[in-house]
């Protein structure tokens, strides 16, 4: 409870009840960055991970880390706040509702690291790379943002690419089964999040995919 408290007070921390919350759609770089720099999501972002090192990493970028648990955006926020990072903000929301908080073409690339993998069947619906879900990042990417996909998770990830194999609207897809001995793990900066870490240590290879998405 207290770290609810503390992320209510808190300007880098937008959620229900807060002013700005249902009119920053649209608004993210002129209303609350106060700038025109490139705006990177990370979505499921947990405590934030990547959202708050790419942001120290590459400070001509904005980015926003989006999770519906308050107390895991609390770390995020906090570490933010001790660095004096001003380029990242945070978004308690839905994933589902993506589109009432970022217009069409609002984002320039989109993470999504480490999501729960919804293993049952009656749960497919409810995975983040499910079409209806892809359709929402295609409608607020820019025509040429990347879509970036971590996962420790097989299964997801072999669903995940059979859901985009379903797609004629997907390019410059480049996929890995074991991240970090391939070609494509600097792009990835070495940045883990906790879950990463846990089962890096257990032996999990990390995979990796990212795409854009074509225009028609």
């Amino acid at each position: 409870m207290k770290r609810f408290e503390i992320i209510s007070q808190r300007a880098n921390v937008l959620e229900p009840g807060k002013a700005d919350y249902f009119e920053i759609r649209n608004r993210w770089n002129e209303h609350y960055f106060k700038n025109t720099h490139p705006l990177t999501v990370e979505l499921a972002c947990g405590r934030g991970e990547y959202a708050v090192h790419l942001a120290k990493m590459f400070p001509d970028r904005n980015y926003v880390g989006v999770d519906v648990k308050g107390d895991r955006l609390w770390k995020g926020s906090t570490w933010a706040v001790e660095q004096a990072i001003t380029n990242v903000a945070f978004l308690r929301a839905q994933i589902l509702t993506i589109e009432t908080f970022f217009g069409e073409n609002e984002v320039d690339e989109i993470w999504l690291t480490f999501p729960d993998p919804r293993p049952r069947k009656r749960d497919e619906k409810r995975r983040l790379t499910h079409a209806r879900f892809l359709s929402m990042y295609k409608h607020i990417l820019q025509p040429d943002g990347y879509f970036r996909f971590k996962t420790d998770n097989t299964a997801l990830f072999e669903y995940t690419l059979e859901e985009l194999g379903q797609r004629e609207d997907v390019r410059d897809l480049v996929v890995t089964h074991d991240l970090y001995q391939s070609e494509w793990r600097t792009e990835c900066f070495d940045i883990q999040t906790r879950f990463e870490g846990i089962f890096t240590a257990k032996g999990e290879k990390i995979k990796y995919l990212r795409f854009r998405f074509r225009d028609a």
